[in-house]
């Protein structure tokens, strides 16, 4: 019988939002308050993209801009996005084919919770030593 872990069986729901026109010294702040490396942009409370760590070391501090810009000047745009019920094997391939390190889990037309690279690495690796395990033990 297939085991098949779906997005939705190792998102993280932990999803934190920030205005797109806080200043990037707030979403660091934001960050750390909630240990987070990522957080959805929004305009009017709609979700527009996503601000990251790297953003705000790229797009910012790297090139010698203050920390009082708007966070909708250095975020990535748009969200990238997945459905809970997607595989995990989907979701590996979507990453790797848009270059990208984290997907927004959508569900009716709300994000829900997140998943990122890092994540369905160590999820994968997971199942794969239990079922090596299970396998030894038959």
């Amino acid at each position: 019988m297939p085991v098949t872990l779906r997005v939705k069986d190792v998102m993280d729901k932990k999803v934190v939002e920030i205005d797109e026109n806080a200043t990037v010294a707030d979403a660091v702040k934001a960050m750390l308050d909630n240990e987070v490396w990522s957080l959805v942009v929004t305009r009017q409370k709609l979700p527009i993209g996503v601000v990251t760590e790297r953003d705000v070391i790229r797009r910012c501090i790297g090139k010698g801009r203050p920390m009082t810009i708007k966070v909708g000047e250095i975020m990535s745009t748009p969200i990238e996005t997945i459905s809970p019920d997607a595989s995990l094997g989907e979701a590996m391939a979507k990453l790797v084919e848009k270059n990208i390190r984290r997907l927004f889990v959508i569900e009716n037309g709300k994000i829900i919770g997140r998943v990122t690279q890092t994540e369905l690495f160590e999820n994968t690796l997971n199942v794969m030593m239990a079922l090596s395990a299970l396998k030894s033990q038959l």
